[in-house]
């Protein structure tokens, strides 16, 4: 049986420099040298940071062997990947998705969408003693009526979460693109790092990222990611009310940000040691295991970014009628 690639390679420190040796990757920095050898160690995952060094040979070996490799920001914002050209070597399931996008299946996926986010934010709900959601009963065949059902109860659940937040961090209303306040830029971090895991999962399904069944599709807009984000928002929800909980207002600052040529603000942002300690919390996290099985093997347990990949293919079966429905599993909280 294949070993499970479970080791990661993490070049945090600036300065950092990853070559092959002999069949090794090695991180080099000031402070030390790490060897990981190419097979012993199953390697997964490669996290690279602006301000690191790759060499080609690196390079290729990470493509030739099909190990996602993902680009951030000195910040920790993801930004890119390098991925192998076998990535795109299964077009069935590609044509697939797109007659599923014009049949019967688009509301199917649409409703099972809704229905597990609105079921994951009522475990945060209940978790913390909040108002519940009431789980409605979805009949449409719109899916613009899909939409409005989602953003009435997320607008219930963030309003009902931020509650639970330190009362000097609390906005006003939850806020996407170009928050100024620290909290929403704290969510919109914590899931610009869960889209780039779901990125990657669908990716490695053979699945189209940008043909999605409920957000819109438009140039830009990786709607299938985004379908996917919802399906595991609730479980980055609930990491960030017990890790906001231990911040202050030292470990924020401004910055005074163009927005056009003649409008300037300024915007709310952890510092940088704390962005690293966030995102190195998160990254963590996804490997924190949860109770369900794996769809493979013996295990009762996975982690949660086995779950996330597991699910694509599940996902990417269903459209090939492989399977006759696609229920998403969701995982319980944490206690």
């Amino acid at each position: 049986m294949r070993k499970a690639r479970t080791k990661k390679i993490m070049l945090n420190g600036y300065g950092s420099i990853l070559r092959m040796e002999r069949g090794c990757y090695v991180v080099q920095n000031k402070k030390e040298t790490k060897k990981y050898p190419q097979f012993e160690e199953v390697i997964g995952e490669v996290v690279l940071r602006s301000g690191n060094t790759v060499t080609v040979g690196a390079l290729a070996s990470l493509c030739f062997w099909e190990i996602d490799t993902l680009i951030l920001t000195r910040r920790g914002k993801p930004v890119g990947m390098v991925r192998s050209v076998e990535y795109d070597s299964h077009v069935k399931t590609r044509l697939c998705q797109y007659e599923a996008y014009t049949n019967d299946k688009t509301m199917h996926i649409g409703k099972q969408i809704v229905l597990a986010k609105i079921k994951g934010q009522n475990m945060v709900l209940r978790k913390y003693g909040l108002n519940l959601h009431k789980e409605p009963r979805i009949n449409t065949h719109a899916r613009r009526v899909l939409i409005s059902i989602e953003g009435t109860h997320s607008k219930h659940y963030f309003n009902q979460i931020f509650q639970l937040f330190p009362k000097w961090l609390i906005p006003d209303t939850r806020k996407t693109y170009r928050a100024y306040d620290g909290l929403n830029n704290i969510f919109n971090l914590a899931y610009e790092i869960l889209k780039w895991r779901v990125h990657i999962a669908l990716i490695r399904a053979k699945l189209e990222p940008y043909l999605g069944f409920l957000h819109t599709v438009s140039m830009g807009n990786p709607s299938l990611v985004s379908d996917f984000q919802d399906l595991y928002r609730y479980l980055i929800d609930d990491f960030l009310i017990a890790y906001c909980r231990r911040l202050r207002k030292k470990d924020f600052i401004m910055k005074q940000e163009t927005f056009s040529k003649k409008r300037k603000g300024k915007r709310e942002y952890l510092t940088d040691s704390q962005t690293r300690n966030l995102v190195d919390s998160l990254y963590r996290f996804f490997s924190r295991k949860i109770e369900i099985p794996r769809i493979r093997g013996k295990g009762k347990k996975q982690r949660i970014e086995t779950l996330i990949n597991e699910e694509a293919f599940l996902f990417a079966k269903y459209l090939r009628d492989e399977r006759k429905k696609w229920i998403p599993r969701i995982p319980p909280l944490f206690i």
